[in-house]
């Protein structure tokens, strides 16, 4: 673990460890344990957020120790600093991705919510406006694949070739921990890929299982993403319109779902990315000096 290194390794560091330290490593392990074992539904992502808040706040407040700044300021190399910055710009750019997604996902919610409720009883203005929703949702998983790329070669390019600093390693930790959640965040605001025409309505009678599911006790993995471009791939669909027994009333309450899926989501994501900002002043401001 990257505390232990930091115990072993930092000759500037007291040979008893700051409190904030075993801290630090407990968030890295409940984050990983969580990564592994928990679901994919919103609600998880909500906690995993949550603690990485909690252990970015712990990070900056590591950062604000005299030992912690003298030892960066004083022992670190080019090629240190160089990875310690370009380690806090990688996890600000992916944040940002994260935050565009969702904040363009709510914008199409809303929109199509607005216009179901203006064009009540309009069969055919709901369905081009349904497909234009579609074709926006379409458009930004596509983005959200290319950012999910770019996050694993990222991810790929934050080790350095020898040892170095304990301090460097657990930033590095915690900057791989980011990159996971993040990822799993992506992932879910994707959803799956466009389902046939032919099986939207089955994919819409397991998500609508799923829920049935969920009030009897049982954890549920539905995503409402997922759930919401179902419905509206079989209502655009006139094969399967009639068959599926879904009303307008139906996808409003969905789209309702998601919109506060998105606002949950985004409000931890804005949170986290003040923190990142605040982390990465911190830095810059002790390697400036």
């Amino acid at each position: 673990m990257a505390s232990s290194a930091f115990h072993a390794r930092s000759n500037s560091l007291p040979s008893r460890p700051h409190p904030l330290i075993p801290q630090i490593d407990e968030h890295l392990c409940r984050l990983k344990s969580n990564e592994a074992a928990s679901s994919s539904s919103s609600s998880s992502i909500s906690q995993k957020l949550s603690g990485l808040r909690d252990l970015f706040e712990l990070v900056d407040s590591l950062l604000q120790l005299p030992l912690t700044q003298q030892s960066l300021a004083q022992q670190c190399n080019d090629k240190q600093v160089n990875e310690l910055l370009n380690g806090s710009l990688r996890i600000l750019d992916v944040c940002s991705v994260a935050k565009d997604a969702l904040l363009q996902a709510k914008e199409d919610t809303q929109q199509l919510q607005s216009i179901l409720r203006r064009r009540r009883g309009d069969e055919a203005g709901f369905t081009n406006e349904a497909k234009a929703y579609l074709a926006s949702r379409k458009k930004a998983k596509k983005s959200i694949n290319k950012s999910l790329r770019d996050l694993k070669s990222k991810c790929g390019s934050t080790h350095l070739e020898n040892d170095v600093e304990a301090t460097f390693s657990m930033l590095r930790e915690v900057e791989g921990v980011a990159f996971a959640l993040f990822e799993s965040l992506l992932s879910y605001t994707r959803g799956t890929k466009m389902q046939p025409k032919s099986s939207n309505w089955s994919l819409v009678s397991k998500l609508m299982h799923s829920k049935r599911v969920a009030c009897e006790g049982e954890a549920s993995e539905t995503n409402e993403f997922e759930k919401v471009d179902a419905i509206l791939c079989t209502l655009v669909d006139h094969k399967t319109r009639k068959s599926s027994n879904m009303s307008t009333e139906n996808v409003q309450i969905e789209l309702q779902k998601l919109e506060s899926t998105i606002q949950d989501l985004e409000d931890g994501v804005e949170f986290l990315l003040r923190l990142l900002i605040k982390t990465r002043v911190s830095i810059l401001n002790i390697l400036s000096h």
